[in-house]
């Protein structure tokens, strides 16, 4: 019998919400599968950072590095300094965001299924940014062989494990940044010659963003760099219906952290209205990874059964008031719950 040790970020705004609903959701798998929980709440954010004097205690650090993989709720202004130090203390370099249309979310299109792998530890996002003199600002762009290299790797492994089109496009801007997209695009040609299966394209950031609102069907994996993954991510997102319905992973090598594209939403904080369904697809991320990770098959079944009550849901119509419906956060969530068991 599995037990997993999860810690659980509860952020701000609309995050403590949002976290009592995943963690609801855990225990009633926990309670009643053979798939067993210890969860522990972890402080970081605006709130903490008002109360402790840092975003990120060094107490919040110790009790996640002590779990098998984090999910986190979405922080306020402080983000920068929970998420971005994070990622580079697990080394979390794959940034991996699906999108994908469910029933009854008004969207642009109802077909689509994507998934956007994001290199997550270097570009612009380092903060590498000085004065050259007061009136200018240079900031620098990291671009390496082994950080574009392993996120090729992940996102064609991605594209062999999916049911669907199989195909991978790299986008960048290597006409413009000829040496840094460059590298990045010649490492993701090298990669994918060794798989000859999945089918392989590129494209220039402008047109890739053009396109996922032309034909945003047709797209399966993008791999790409931080900043525009970023950027592509969100947009994907927006593409089959808002952020509310998108779950995002941090993956590294031995740990990772999920949790929800958006942010901490303070307009709605506290009303009991946010659509819960982006951090509760993040805890079936989550058990996804820790399925393939510990062998635990019933871990991942787990995962996909919360997908698929969430689904069950959609297709009756029963949905949060912040996307059209008549329900609460914890109405949808004991409506899940309830789907599942």
């Amino acid at each position: 019998m599995a037990r997993y040790v999860i810690s659980l970020l509860r952020g701000d705004g609309i995050g403590p919400e949002q976290t009592a609903a995943a963690r609801k959701i855990l225990e009633a798998i926990s309670d009643k599968t053979p798939v067993k929980f210890t969860i522990n709440e972890v402080e970081a954010g605006d709130a903490a950072l008002v109360r402790h004097g840092k975003a990120l205690p060094e107490f919040s650090v110790d009790t996640i590095k002590k779990s098998q993989a984090c999910l986190k709720g979405p922080v306020g202004e402080s983000a920068a300094d929970v998420i971005i130090v994070l990622r580079r203390m697990f080394d979390l370099y794959a940034n991996v965001r699906p999108a994908k249309s469910y029933p009854n979310i008004q969207a642009l299109s109802g077909k689509v299924d994507m998934v956007t792998v994001r290199e997550n530890t270097e570009d612009v996002y380092l903060g590498w940014e000085f004065n050259a003199d007061p009136n200018t600002v240079v900031a620098l762009r990291i671009t390496s062989e082994k950080a574009s290299r392993r996120i090729a790797e992940y996102a064609f492994k991605t594209a062999t494990i999916r049911d669907g089109k199989r195909r991978v496009v790299a986008v960048h801007k290597a006409n413009v940044m000829r040496k840094g997209d460059g590298l990045f695009a010649s490492v993701c040609r090298d990669v994918a010659k060794k798989y000859p299966n999945i089918q392989y394209s590129e494209l220039y950031v402008d047109a890739a963003s053009m396109n996922l609102i032309r034909n945003p069907e047709e797209f399966d994996v993008i791999v790409t760099t931080n900043l525009f993954g970023d950027i592509l991510s969100d947009e994907a997102a927006q593409v089959v219906g808002g952020l509310g319905m998108g779950p995002a992973a941090n993956i590294g090598e031995a740990f990772a952290l999920f949790e929800p594209v958006h942010g901490a939403a303070f307009d709605i904080a506290g009303k009991n209205a946010a659509n819960p369904s982006s951090i509760l697809l993040s805890a079936k991320m989550m058990l996804e990874w820790l399925g393939d990770r510990h062998k635990d098959r019933k871990a991942a079944e787990e995962g996909a059964r919360i997908e698929d009550a969430i689904i069950s849901l959609l297709k009756q119509g029963k949905k949060t008031k912040d996307i059209g419906g008549k329900l609460t956060t914890t109405e949808f969530t004991d409506l899940v719950a309830k789907e599942m068991f």
